[in-house]
Order: structure tokens, then C-alpha cells, then sequence
């Protein structure tokens, strides 16, 4: 391997500026948000700015055996865009290009380097909306959703990404440029490729660029928030509003720990008792009298499974306040220490079920865990606090973390329901789609990437 024979073939490519090799600055670029990813020291990290310098990377490092990972903001909670030792990091953030918004055909074609909340914000001027919202929509970018099939609270109603892609561009091993999808609304022909890629966290390709359908722009949401003095209650009501056909555009629901913690950080209380155990927040953005017999249901249905207190409102900035509750949490917990969050989704009618399984993995590695979640997927996010500057706390928290795991799968969950496999859950996804679907995993991967030049070891091995 010559490794300066390949960063001076990237430098005539790219450009100087563009090839960073001072470790102090490439450290920067070596792992996401998730503390329990290993991560390496990269040979290099680049930045293209358009999809040429993407197809003069991947040639350069197919040519000289080294590996590419690439890589958005690095809001990503599993460990996906993190560096091994000698690769190359491909960042995609200088391909920042809305490329076009059709209001006729309600779509759009975005280059991977786009922030979610811009996009979002672009194309609300025209009347549209972008549904996917994940909780880092104001700083993780438009390619790391697509790689990870991120999330959020609007996917109860709106799905996750994958439900808003129609094709994309894709830079495949060989250097060649993949397009897939369409511009219809329907069209069947051939593989789903598009789905493929979008997930396959990196391992595949390299997306650079991607055609997404819009929704018409919602009405202001009114807000509903319910509190229960039990968990079974308030599971109870998610499974009523599920068996009802109510969908609101966003369901939430709070732990007894979480609610505690919002509260001291707001330095407020949410209307409780001192008994509640879980609070339910929900929305609708259908707008006006609609909306409102949809929130009237929703308060029924929570009255009726027991709910000590149930409110709904119209006022926008009410509504903003309570949900607030709910957006501080992960903030409100560094109030205890730094946290470690699980991302794991059962079926409804097992939220419950899965909350009693975190109350009781906490009392037995003595940390304290919050959950969080989507109430409406059962996308749940129970969450570890532990001292930072304790080894052995940490210790117990990863265990705490594979427990939470290993509960999930007994309810008949998955491993993650928005963060992805990552580097964190190799083992675990194994685990839960078994011996056959590991090996179609690997038979796609070296089918598409013989040489294993894509974010080698994330995911599975090969």
C-alpha cells in the first residue's frame, strides 16, 4: 500500500484544501454521538463537492485497497460513520444542494450534504413538507437519514425516511454512478433498488443525491397530554388509540424518570400528580374541527384506561410548551451524569412491558434509566445515566444497554428502530434476523462491493 501515491492522487482531484491529513483535525471527523462505538485513526479525510470528486475517491481507494467511510454531520447514534485505521473518510457535507422542488409533482431532488431543518424550511415556502423529523433535524443532514433510515416523532402518521424516498444517485464501488427510483408517483419496474440503499448504512455505496416525495404543508398542531399513575395504563391507551384507527401526527410518551427530570430542568411541573408514572403527549396537525374530534377521541379513550388527568389544547404555544417536556429529557438527564441511549421498538401493545423491564434492568445494575419514546411505533428510547468519570459505572451501563436489548427481542421487537446496526449491535442483529439473513446480507454486500471497500465491519463482517 502507497499511501502518499494515494493522497497526491486525491490532492490533483480534489484540491489541497479538500485532503486532510493533520490528526488533529481528522480526529474530529472519527466517530458520531454513540460513547461505546470503537473508532480508528483514518489515513485521510476528504471532502468533494460534487459527485466526480465521489467517483475520483472511490477509484483512487478501490485502485489502493483502502477503505472508505462515509459520513454526514455525524449526529448518528451507532457507531456508523466511525473511522477505522488507514481509511479514508468521505464527508458529504460541501454536496449541499437543493437541486430542485417541483410544487406540481409535490417532490424534490437533494444532495446528501443538505441540513434536514433547512430542507424543511425550503421547501415549507413553497407550501410542502418533508416528514422526516429525527430529533437532530436541525444539525444532521439529509445523507445520514437516507444511510441510517432515520426517524422522529412525526412517524406514527408520516413513516420514516423510506416512505419519502422515490430514487436516488448512488456512487458504486467501481466508481460507476447508480440512478434509481422515479419521478411518478407509481412504477414497479425492476428491483426496489432505492430501499436497498437506503439503511445499508454506508456499506453499499455512496448516495449522492436523492429524489424525495413532499406532503402537502399540515395545519398547526393541537396538542393532547395525558398523565396515568400507572405504565400499564397509559399502554393500555396506546394500544385503544391503535385498535381505533386514530392516527395522530405525533404520539409520544414519557417515562416516571423522564418526567422527573424535565421537570427539575424546566423548573416546573407538567400538571402531575406525584404518583404519575407515564405521561402521553399527542398531536394532530389535520387542522380545525377535524382536529379536533380527533384529539376529543384520544382524550376518551385515555379517560377511559384510567388517565388522572387529560388536556387538550388549541393554542400553539401551549402546545409547544408541552411538548418542550418531552424534547428536553436527554438534556435534563446530563443533570445526573452523561447518558448512554438505547434505541429499540416492540410492538404497541408491549410498551408497558418493555418500561417494567427497564425499571427492573435498573435496579439491578443500580444506574438510573429513563424512557422515552414513540408511542405510536413503539420506538422506544430508554436511556442510562451514568458517571462520567467512572469505569465501572460505564461497565454496568453497557451491560444495562444489551439487557434493554435482549428484552426487546423477547416482546417480539427489533434491535433499533431508527439508529441503525452501526458498530454497536453486530452481534444483535444476527441475533434477531439469524443465520440465513446474515448470509443474504453478505451475498448483497459482495455482490456490490467485492472488494469490501465500504464501511467494512459496520453492520456485519464479511
Amino acid at each position: 500500500m502507497n499511501n502518499h501515491a494515494l493522497l497526491t492522487r486525491l490532492r490533483e482531484h480534489l484540491g489541497d484544501a479538500a485532503v486532510l491529513t493533520d490528526t488533529d483535525v481528522t480526529d474530529a471527523y472519527s466517530r458520531d454521538m454513540m460513547p461505546l462505538a470503537d473508532s480508528g485513526k483514518p489515513l485521510a479525510v476528504v471532502l468533494p463537492s460534487d459527485v466526480e470528486g465521489v467517483q475520483a475517491v472511490v477509484k483512487a481507494c478501490a485502485e489502493f485497497e483502502v477503505p472508505i467511510v462515509p459520513r454526514g454531520a455525524g449526529s448518528g447514534l451507532s457507531g456508523a460513520a466511525n473511522a477505522i485505521d488507514g481509511c479514508v473518510v468521505l464527508v458529504l457535507t460541501k454536496l449541499d444542494q437543493i437541486v430542485e422542488i417541483d410544487e406540481g409533482n409535490r417532490l424534490a431532488v437533494v444532495q446528501p450534504g443538505v441540513v434536514n431543518l433547512d430542507f424543511r424550511n425550503a421547501v415549507e415556502k413553497h407550501g410542502l413538507f418533508y416528514p422526516p423529523d429525527p430529533s437532530s433535524y436541525d444539525w444532521c443532514t439529509i445523507g445520514g437519514n437516507l444511510s441510517t433510515n432515520a426517524g422522529g416523532l412525526c412517524c406514527v402518521k408520516y413513516g420514516v425516511t423510506t416512505d419519502s424516498v422515490l430514487g436516488l444517485e448512488v456512487v458504486l464501488a467501481d466508481g460507476s454512478v447508480l440512478k434509481t427510483g422515479r419521478r411518478t408517483v407509481k412504477g414497479v419496474a425492476g428491483y426496489d433498488l432505492a430501499r436497498l440503499f437506503v439503511g445499508s448504512e454506508g456499506t453499499l455505496g455512496v448516495i449522492t443525491q436523492a429524489t424525495v416525495a413532499l406532503k402537502p404543508l399540515p395545519q398547526l398542531p393541537a396538542t393532547l397530554v395525558a398523565a396515568f399513575n400507572s405504565t400499564e395504563a397509559a399502554g393500555e391507551a396506546v394500544a385503544r388509540v391503535v385498535r381505533e384507527g386514530l392516527v395522530p401526527s405525533l404520539m409520544e410518551i414519557m417515562d416516571a424518570t423522564s418526567i422527573k427530570a424535565a421537570e427539575a430542568y424546566l423548573k416546573t411541573d407538567l400538571g402531575t400528580s406525584s404518583d404519575c408514572k407515564a405521561l402521553l403527549l399527542a398531536q394532530s396537525d389535520a387542522g380545525g374541527e377535524v382536529a379536533r374530534r380527533e384529539l376529543a377521541a384520544l382524550e376518551q379513550i385515555c379517560v377511559d384506561c384510567g388517565a388522572d388527568l387529560a388536556y387538550a389544547t388549541e393554542d400553539l404555544e401551549e402546545g409547544k410548551m408541552l411538548l418542550q417536556a418531552r424534547r428536553v429529557v436527554l438534556t435534563a438527564l446530563e443533570m445526573y451524569g452523561v447518558w448512554l441511549t438505547d434505541d429499540v421498538c416492540v410492538p404497541r401493545t408491549r410498551i408497558a412491558e418493555l418500561i417494567a423491564g427497564c425499571e427492573r434492568i435498573s435496579e439491578e445494575v443500580g444506574l438510573r434509566i429513563a424512557v422515552v419514546g414513540h408511542a405510536g411505533d413503539g420506538n422506544m428510547h430508554p436511556t442510562i445515566v451514568y458517571a462520567p468519570d467512572s469505569e465501572e459505572e460505564f461497565a454496568r451501563a453497557r451491560t444495562a444497554f444489551d439487557a434493554i436489548l435482549d428484552v426487546s427481542l423477547s416482546l417480539g421487537g427489533t434491535v433499533t428502530g431508527e439508529h441503525g446496526i452501526g458498530r454497536i449491535k453486530r452481534e444483535w442483529l444476527e441475533k434477531e434476523i439469524g443465520e440465513v439473513g446474515i448470509r443474504v446480507h453478505r451475498q448483497i454486500k459482495r455482490a456490490l462491493d467485492p472488494g469490501n471497500l465500504f464501511n467494512p465491519g459496520s453492520m456485519f463482517s464479511l
